[in-house]
Order: structure tokens, then sequence, then C-alpha cells
């Protein structure tokens, strides 16, 4: 990258929860770049309290989804040396980030910039304010108030948590060569395990079970 470009933020629509490259159907970019973005995650617990005691045992559950919070600042005064037309880029934002009915829901969403780890999200809310005006009622400055939540399809998300626990339910996708007894051992530690598996999945049979079969694999007791 030369010396001196000016990185812009980005943010990236797409139709599917991958955000496979052949699904992108839009991009918002940033004219000014915030001053500040806000990431914040949140993590729950069960609390867990004995009769007659005064503290609790928090046991963990999850890590809910994490918030990214920032503004974008639209001028299109020229002061900053690009001249464009505020609304017609909040409408751009809207249809970028916003309701998409040809997938009944709002796109995914790719979000970044410089060396922050791209996000993978939706649009949470977004708020609007318009700063100056022409004689004409014609918006010449806005900022665009928008937090983003995590949005990672279960694929991905299994496999970025890389949870092993056998008090967890797994699902996992059957590659060439995979047995159900060899995925018992490795989960729960007992391949005997494995007709209750194909129990629970209501398989006939166990011994050839083709490739990119999805299997779910309870909480089980030896």
């Amino acid at each position: 990258m030369p010396s001196g470009h000016l990185e812009k933020l980005l943010v990236q629509a797409f139709t599917t929860p991958d955000c496979a490259p052949g699904s992108q159907i839009g991009t918002f970019e940033s004219y000014v770049n915030p001053s500040e973005i806000t990431l914040a995650y949140e993590m729950e617990y069960d609390a867990a309290q004995g009769s007659g005691t005064t503290g609790s045992r928090m046991d963990f559950k999850k890590v809910k989804p994490g918030d990214m919070s920032l503004n974008f600042f639209l001028d299109g005064t020229g002061a900053n040396g690009v001249k464009i037309d505020v609304q017609e880029q909040v409408e751009k934002f809207q249809t970028v980030t916003g309701y998409n009915g040809d997938i009944h829901r709002p796109n995914y969403l790719l979000v970044a910039w410089g060396t922050i780890q791209v996000k993978r999200c939706v649009l949470k809310s977004a708020s609007i304010a318009y700063k100056l005006f022409k004689a004409d009622g014609t918006p010449l400055r806005a900022t665009i108030a928008a937090t983003f939540v995590d949005a990672v399809e279960d694929q991905t998300r299994v496999a970025l948590s890389q949870d092993s626990s056998p008090d967890l339910t797994h699902v996992r996708v059957l590659r060439a060569g995979d047995t159900l007894a060899a995925l018992c051992a490795q989960i729960y530690g007992d391949p005997a395990l494995y007709l209750k598996v194909a129990r629970a999945n209501n398989l006939d049979g166990v011994r050839h079970l083709p490739a990119g079969t999805r299997v779910r694999f309870p909480p089980l007791r030896k």
C-alpha cells in the first residue's frame, strides 16, 4: 500500500450468511472515517446461589454476540475535498445495511477498516442526525450512528469456539473416511457410544455413511 494512502471504512452487503464473494450485492464507503469505534461483548452466567449463602457460583453459559458501534459523518459542503450528495449516501447506507426483500431479512454484512479484524455482522440499530441544510431544506451534513451485532453461521461459529466438551451438543459434517465410532471417541472419549448417536439421528445404518452427512452429537452419558 502506498505511503499516505487513506484506507476507507467499508460496509459490504451479502445475501448469504457465509458472505461468499458471489453473494455480494453492494458496498457503502465511509467518506470521513470514524474517530472512534466501540466494541462491546458480554459473558452470560447462571448465578447459582445456595440457600443461606451470601455469594453465588457463576456457572458459565455462553458468550453473547458482540456489538460494534460507530458513527459515519457525511459532509456535502465539500469542506473535506469531496463533495457528496448527503441524502443519496444516507439512502445507500440504508439499502446496503437494511431489509432485503429477496432474502426476507436484512443483508449480511462485512465491516472492514485498516488492521481491525473484519467483522461479520448485521445491523442492530441506526439513527440519522441531519446537521446542516440549504435554504431549500436539502441536507448538507449528517451523522449516522450505527450499531452492528455479530452474525456468524453455525459452521464457522463452532469452528471459532472450538468447543470440545461432551456436555455440549456438537454437529459434524462427515468427511470421507469418518466413522461414528471414531468421532464418538474424539467427542465423548468412548467409541462405544456410536449406537446412541445413530439413534439420536435416526440413522438406519452406521457403516457406510456418505460424506456430507450432518450428524448431531448430543450430550450423552457413558
